[in-house]
């Protein structure tokens, strides 16, 4: 079985606002149901369009995904598509964390990532492309197959685009007026304002597994490096005219369209990063990061098994 959580937030009507990120997650729902025949039923789509009676909170998101691997099973697919704001989180002062942003501010950080893929059945694949700033390394802990190159001078103009980045000291600030509490430990906010639903890395009171058991079934695509951003722009697609989108979701679907053969997930990133460089996007890195294994299995097909 195929199962798929997509989920855009553009932050309508705030200082943060995005414009791409709704066109990234319903063209990939069109991308899953052609050419990698996902019954729509099990494709969930979570964007946060003012009329909406679900929104892409910190909980909604994370209940999903835990349904989503609850009912999987060995030989199924499962797909995360995330388009929105990335953060580095400053805890303790210690190593910076990678976290995305959902529509409430309710970070989903690594070490919530890492406890779903750790859930995820043996012989299942859990496929995650997040469009968002920071978002090398999302899954904690797993090992990198394509990492970090150096910036290069003379690409696009940073003003011609919006980065998909919410800085930590907005966020810091923006908790610190909610709770009136003057403490730059975000996780002491966090706790506050959503208690059992803030990221695990925060809940001292529930143990996290930091280490993978074993090579997991868990694959990052990142839409660039941890130290680095992701645009959210106005290309021109050949379909439809200029559109607003991210950068990233719009290469990987360009890749999908332009290759008709069967693509391993080292594929869909090299050429997504051949076509970013094209654009000129030349400080934006997608990276991959899983096992061995899974680094040259085919993007979102069920894990082949080894011959006898």
């Amino acid at each position: 079985m195929e199962m798929a959580l997509l989920v855009g937030c553009n932050y309508p009507n705030t200082p943060h606002e995005l414009h791409g990120c709704h066109n990234d997650v319903l063209a990939m729902r069109e991308i899953l149901v052609t050419r990698f025949k996902f019954d729509p039923k099990f494709i969930e789509l979570l964007i946060d369009k003012p009329e909406n009676s679900i929104m892409p909170t910190g909980a909604n998101i994370k209940n999903a995904l835990t349904k989503m691997i609850d009912r999987a099973e060995k030989g199924d697919t499962l797909f995360f598509h995330y388009s929105g704001h990335g953060t580095l989180i400053n805890k303790n002062s210690s190593k910076k964390e990678e976290a995305i942003v959902p529509c409430d501010f309710n970070l989903i950080t690594s070490a919530d990532f890492r406890q779903l893929v750790n859930r995820v059945p043996k012989g299942a694949t859990f496929t995650i492309l997040s469009d968002s700033c920071h978002s090398g390394g999302l899954i904690d802990k797993e090992t990198e197959q394509i990492g970090p190159e150096k910036e290069k001078e003379n690409g696009i103009n940073r003003d011609s685009y919006k980065t998909k980045e919410i800085p930590f000291e907005s966020l810091l600030q923006y908790f610190t007026s909610l709770t009136n509490k003057v403490n730059t430990d975000i996780g002491t906010h966090l706790l506050e304002v959503f208690e059992e639903d803030a990221s695990l890395m925060f809940n001292e009171l529930e143990p996290i597994e930091k280490k993978p058991l074993k090579p997991d079934e868990g694959i990052l695509l990142s839409g660039c490096q941890t130290n680095e951003t992701s645009a959210d722009v106005e290309i021109n697609n050949m379909d439809n005219g200029r559109k607003p989108c991210g950068a990233f979701s719009n290469a990987v679907q360009m890749v999908l369209k332009e290759n008709r053969g069967p693509l391993s997930n080292r594929q869909i990133v090299i050429l997504a990063r051949k076509i970013l460089m094209v654009q000129h996007f030349n400080n934006q890195h997608p990276c991959l990061y899983c096992s061995d294994e899974n680094a040259d299995e085919m993007f979102l097909s069920p894990p082949q098994k080894p011959c006898a």
